[in-house]
């Protein structure tokens, strides 16, 4: 072995385990090792959530394995945040594992005369095959649900001007669910606290109402009913539509489970991350429900309902654009959120411009079809129907993909 040698690897390494001190063992093999490893920020740009451990700290655990010369913290972003590092070290070989190869990388080293190594992944001898997609999949797994069309018709006190669909999907967490962004996260801590990890294997339509029951007891001490699509959207796998009447409980509850519906939806549907919730502020104080609006509210939802059916995507557009435009009409708080000051419940100036903007600009964007705020708005997220989730994220790389929770 030639010792002499400089020898590059790359990863965020943020679940540092045994399967990352293998592959450093294999790579000093080669020569000197040297580390580079991703940012906090490129973690998150590339992952829509934040790591485990941050940067500094990731830095002292690499830095600190015996098989490792250097450690450095990569100045670049994307999956080639490691270039900048790359031409610091200048090292004679690039060490990636098979499931990090790519032609870009293997051109990279090409340019620059830089050996190109790809290694299989294999365990020390004796010890269990580890990644970090295992260690995560040991956390909390309970799925979100991202509301399509028809909210707030789950509130009494706006189906009784007309009876109508809500529509959901449960949503896998691939990415951080962050509090107070739309995503129904109160609902889903109540579910955290009777099942941390996952949601149990019964008929999902009695766990939803057994959620339902938990969250809205008797003794909530601000006599709040919490809607049933939240409950619903999450426990209820796949695209579900649920019929409201006045009651707080919906009286029909269908589901969707074609894959290839399901697939087409994911194809067409991604968010853009924005500014949680204010603590404290409220999108129902200045409310106006009248049945006209109402009406419009769930004419949206079954057109929405129909154009998802037919895969018809223009109309699924324009559907979900009059869900949102209903919903606003209805509640303009949701564009611009209340904050109570000196007694009286004023419009948050800076968050309401805040979301505004963020609207008009991503409505702009080629490829944006129609887009919503999530839930009850203020804040949180813009839901986007796109012509191709793929190629916007690709394109986009604040953009988050869904993927809906298939029934198991």
């Amino acid at each position: 072995m030639t010792q002499h040698k400089k020898v590059f690897v790359s990863g965020c390494y943020d679940l540092l385990h045994s399967g990352h001190v293998e592959f450093f063992r294999q790579a000093a093999e080669y020569g000197d090792l040297y580390v580079g490893i991703g940012s906090d920020d490129t973690y998150l740009g590339y992952k829509h959530r934040p790591t485990v451990y941050p940067e500094q700290e990731r830095l002292f655990m690499v830095r600190s394995i015996r098989y490792v010369k250097e450690a450095y913290i990569n100045a670049g972003s994307g999956v080639m945040d490691f270039v900048p590092t790359l031409d610091i070290v200048r090292p004679d070989v690039f060490v990636v594992n098979e499931d990090g190869a790519s032609d870009e990388k293997a051109r990279v080293c090409r340019e620059r005369g830089i050996e190109y190594v790809v290694l299989k992944r294999t365990p020390q001898e004796g010890l269990k095959a580890r990644s970090s997609t295992d260690l995560k999949a040991a956390t909390c797994q309970l799925p979100t649900r991202l509301d399509i069309a028809g909210t707030w018709i789950d509130q009494p006190y706006v189906s009784c001007y007309g009876a109508g669909w809500a529509l959901t999907i449960s949503v896998e967490p691939t990415f951080e669910i962050r509090e107070r962004c739309g995503l129904s996260t109160s609902t889903r801590n109540i579910i955290k606290s009777i099942w941390p990890m996952k949601l149990p294997e019964m008929n999902p339509d009695t766990l939803a109402r057994l959620v339902f029951c938990f969250e809205n007891n008797p003794e909530r001490e601000d006599g709040f009913v919490s809607g049933a699509q939240d409950a619903i959207g999450i426990c209820v796998p796949g695209l579900c539509r649920h019929y409201y009447n006045g009651h707080f409980w919906p009286e029909r509850i269908e589901r969707c489970d074609d894959e290839t519906t399901l697939a087409w939806l994911e194809s067409h549907l991604c968010m853009i991350p924005l500014e949680p919730r204010l603590p404290g502020c409220s999108v129902v104080e200045n409310k106006d429900i009248t049945a006209e609006k109402v009406r419009a509210l769930t004419t949206a939802a079954a057109d929405c309902w129909t154009a998802i059916m037919q895969h018809d995507l223009a109309a699924f557009a324009a559907a979900y654009r009059a869900s949102f435009d209903a919903q606003v009409a209805m509640f303009p708080g949701m564009l611009e959120p209340r904050v109570m000051e000196d007694g009286e419940w004023k419009i948050a100036s800076g968050m309401a411009e805040s979301i505004s903007a963020a609207i008009a600009q991503w409505a702009a964007v080629p490829g944006v079809l129609a887009c919503k705020m999530p839930g009850a708005g203020g804040g949180g997220y813009l839901a986007l129907v796109v012509d191709e989730t793929a190629r916007f994220c690709c394109a986009h790389h604040e953009a988050i993909a869904l993927s809906i929770r298939r029934r198991h």
